[in-house]
């Protein structure tokens, strides 16, 4: 994006802030001038954080999602059930699923879906790493909260093709979430009773 100021600072500000998701001109301009206005200190510490995010964020060894350490707090949380794992889709349904306070088990997150379309492949997610748990045989259920989407549904297919075979359970979060709805934009309260109200994920397949 092209913006013409009195300095060339403000410029490469406001078109670095414009390449965030869902930020227009107007809103980098907005936040730019704000940082010009902004404490010193207080936009040291800000860049610091952005620095930190970035280069001492981890991804959780045992189920994908963002941490501080190798093993994320909820995956190192003895209160947790250890034998359940909810499956995501990304960081966002963890924090939704989190806020309802219905689900005590552990979660898996995938980081992306099964989208030929788009070209990725059962490769280009983690999932292989969700089908070795089971495998191992400690785990006795799998709940799946993927969106209500084509691709949603390829994946929890792929997935209940490859674990059905072992001593696990597998089910679905209930469809009182409406087709093509991402699970980090439902409300709580939704999103809540659908986890209270999920089933057996063989039960909904239309073969």
């Amino acid at each position: 994006m092209n913006v013409f100021s009195n300095s060339k600072y403000l410029d490469r500000a406001i078109s670095e802030i414009s390449k965030l998701p869902g930020i227009g001109k107007k809103t980098a301009i907005r936040l730019a001038l704000h940082i010009v206005k902004e404490n010193e200190n207080n936009v040291k510490y800000f860049a610091k954080s952005i620095l930190d995010l970035k280069t001492k964020v981890l991804n959780c060894k045992n189920c994908n999602n963002i941490s501080d350490k190798d093993i994320c707090s909820i995956c190192s949380d003895s209160n947790r059930n250890n034998k359940i794992i909810c499956v995501v889709e990304d960081f966002f349904d963890v924090i939704a699923i989190e806020n309802t306070r219905e689900f005590k088990g552990l979660y898996h997150v995938l980081g992306g879906k099964i989208s030929p379309m788009e070209g990725i492949g059962t490769d280009d997610i983690f999932v292989k790493g969700l089908i070795d748990k089971v495998k191992l045989g400690s785990i006795e259920e799998v709940m799946l909260a993927l969106s209500s989407t084509v691709e949603g549904e390829t994946t929890n297919f792929y997935i209940y093709k490859n674990i059905k075979d072992y001593n696990v359970a597998v089910s679905i979060i209930s469809k009182g979430i409406s087709v093509g709805d991402e699970i980090e934009y439902i409300d709580e309260l939704t999103l809540a009773s659908s986890i209270i109200n999920k089933v057996s994920y063989e039960n909904t397949i239309k073969y």
